[in-house]
């Protein structure tokens, strides 16, 4: 009799599909990134991204506070200073924007959640690119490393378990490794921006931090069309001492988030950005989607390729949906 395999079996009801799920995807699993601007005194919604602001000091906690409630893993925290210059010393200062919140969300919550800060320089420079600039307007490196240093010593001292350096900078796991150490920060782990690409999926993101930029980033981000590339940066980041590692953007790398997960003795993050979220935004609110199905398929996806943490804007709302 024809056919002999019938795998639809095993979808026939709600309770036999979960039962035989192979990814699964849980509040815990979701980190949520969140924008707190200096000086604001409401939030300031961001167009770009419907549902997404730069808050206040004060609604950034409520939203914090929200956020783990609903069961969300972890919190990563972007600072929007009132005013940059060109070495973003905004980013060092104790009284800086994001180290005044950090320290408000520790208070807050203690260790009932996993407290991350964006180590990079980007949100602070007048000219927006991620380290100090040389004579020539190049991005330098070895400078720009000293400056991470000292920024990741004033984000676990305001309050951070975890660091996230994202710059791309070459050797900026060490160093901040050897100054954590040298400051007795041993327990501040590091979530190392492995594998960052140049994306254009990046647009939103720099309405959200207000970014000066101009021009682009693809001296020190990676290629869109390198693979390989990433598997070395991955290697280095992790004889450097990551505690885990990022795949970013999300989406268009899921073969890269793969191939990170298959070599990977630590955990594996990826950041469904900013671009990805204002897709699938705009495409539900012209009807063309349905959001909340669409929103756990994107997320399903990237667990299924190999993420053990996905950063992602709808973290609270999907924890939700999840319980």
């Amino acid at each position: 009799m024809f056919p002999e395999h019938r795998p639809r079996r095993l979808r026939t009801t709600p309770a036999m599909r979960r039962l035989v799920s192979e990814t699964t995807l849980r509040p815990r699993q979701l980190i949520l990134p969140l924008f707190v601007a200096e000086g604001a005194t409401a939030p300031r919604p961001i167009s770009s991204m419907p549902g997404v602001v730069q808050h206040t000091r004060d609604t950034l906690r409520k939203a914090a506070v929200e956020a783990v409630r609903a069961g969300v893993g972890g919190l990563m925290l972007f600072g929007i200073p009132a005013e940059r210059d060109a070495t973003g010393s905004g980013a060092i200062d104790e009284n800086g924007i994001l180290n005044v919140a950090l320290r408000d969300l520790r208070s807050e919550l203690g260790d009932s959640t996993v407290l991350m800060a964006d180590t990079c320089l980007d949100e602070f420079t007048d000219h927006g690119h991620c380290g100090v600039l040389d004579d020539r307007g190049a991005v330098d490196n070895d400078a720009t490393l000293e400056l991470y240093a000292r920024m990741a010593v004033a984000q676990v001292a305001a309050g951070a378990h975890v660091v996230g350096p994202s710059g791309m900078m070459d050797g900026q796991v060490g160093v901040i490794r050897r100054a954590l150490d040298g400051a007795g920060h041993t327990d501040a782990a590091i979530l190392a921006y492995s594998a960052k690409y140049a994306s254009a999926f990046y647009g939103p993101f720099r309405e959200a931090v207000d970014s000066q930029l101009k021009g682009d980033r693809k001296s020190y981000q990676q290629d869109p069309g390198n693979a390989r590339e990433a598997l070395r940066e991955i290697e280095l980041d992790l004889e450097e001492g990551a505690d885990a590692i990022m795949i970013k953007p999300a989406l268009s790398y899921l073969d890269i988030l793969r191939q990170a997960a298959d070599a990977s003795p630590v955990p594996v993050a990826a950041y469904n950005i900013s671009g990805e979220y204002a897709m699938v935004e705009a495409a539900a609110a012209n009807g063309w989607l349905d959001r909340e199905r669409t929103i756990l398929e994107v997320l399903t996806s990237i667990r299924r390729a190999g993420a053990d943490m996905i950063l992602t804007y709808w973290a609270t709302e999907a924890a939700a949906w999840l319980d």
